[in-house]
């Protein structure tokens, strides 16, 4: 692994984790103070120049990633790709991408005032992809996309950075199941998404997947600053697809699920059913 690569991951992590304190916490319960394997990280981005996925994609190509699989989300609206690297100790890498033509002139308008705020230069270079957000929106601008679309509210609050990490459960030392993962991330406090069940995927499909739900964070607005969900940490546990050959994809049906984790109004329901002692 080449120097600047592991220090591309680094400064990610570093970027990430300054959103999502908990998944340093996650670390020390899950790792024992040994190091964790990522599985996979995770991008979003909007189907419009300069940063549309293929775009994004050559940082992870200058480095050695080859694109494996290609993924549709049609209730959200979005394509995705993975990538993987020669080097198996290298996180997978997931990048996924808002087809904006296929909302409202609202949500459209919004996202192109956003995109155009962008300078095309920054995104050539490798640490755009944990840079942020490179323009001003107001609160009722983000508003107005939750209404449509958590994923590009999201994307207006945070801009470019890991979404999300993903524990590689395989390489876990202690644990032999993502029960277990669950199990003890619950004793120790922290909240499971629960959309599809906790547990997305299953041997079956060669792939099983739970997450966190996100952070929440102070996110300054052009006219105020307002606490939203930020970044969450996903744990995957892969089955043999052929002796001693571990399935490498990923599983729409169970991503679609994994996106939730961000979702501020699942995050209401789940907090409304507990008052109501439903959960």
């Amino acid at each position: 692994m080449s120097h600047s690569v592991e220090q591309f991951f680094d400064n990610l992590w570093n970027d990430y984790i300054k959103l999502t304190p908990s998944a340093a916490k996650v670390h020390q319960v899950l790792g024992q103070g040994r190091s964790i394997i990522n599985d996979h990280v995770a991008f979003r981005t909007f189907n419009i120049a300069p940063v549309r996925l293929e775009t994004l994609a050559k940082h992870f190509e200058a480095m050695g990633y080859k694109a494996c699989g290609d993924y549709a989300f049609e209730a959200k609206k979005l394509v995705a790709k993975h990538f993987e690297h020669a080097d198996p100790q290298l996180p997978k890498i997931f990048i996924s991408e808002l087809l904006v033509e296929e909302f409202s002139p609202e949500l459209q308008r919004i996202v192109k005032s956003l995109v155009a705020q962008i300078d095309a230069a920054e995104v050539a270079k490798p640490e755009f992809l944990y840079s942020g957000a490179h323009w001003q929106i107001s609160s009722t601008d983000y508003e107005q996309l939750l209404e449509e679309s958590e994923y590009a509210a999201w994307m207006a609050a945070f801009g470019f950075r890991a979404n999300h990490f993903t524990v590689n459960v395989n390489e876990l030392p202690d644990y032999e199941s993502l029960e277990q993962v669950n199990e003890t991330l619950k004793q120790a406090g922290f909240r499971l998404n629960t959309s599809g069940g906790e547990i997305k995927g299953s041997r079956d499909v060669f792939l099983e997947q739970s997450s966190t739900m996100a952070d929440h964070t102070p996110v300054r607005f052009s006219d105020m600053e307002k606490v939203v969900p930020s970044c969450f940490y996903e744990f995957a546990k892969r089955y043999e697809v052929a002796p001693n050959q571990l399935y490498t994809g990923f599983v729409a049906a169970s991503a679609d699920k994994i996106f939730e984790s961000t979702n501020a109004r699942s995050d209401a329901r789940t907090d409304a059913q507990e008052q109501d002692g439903n959960v």
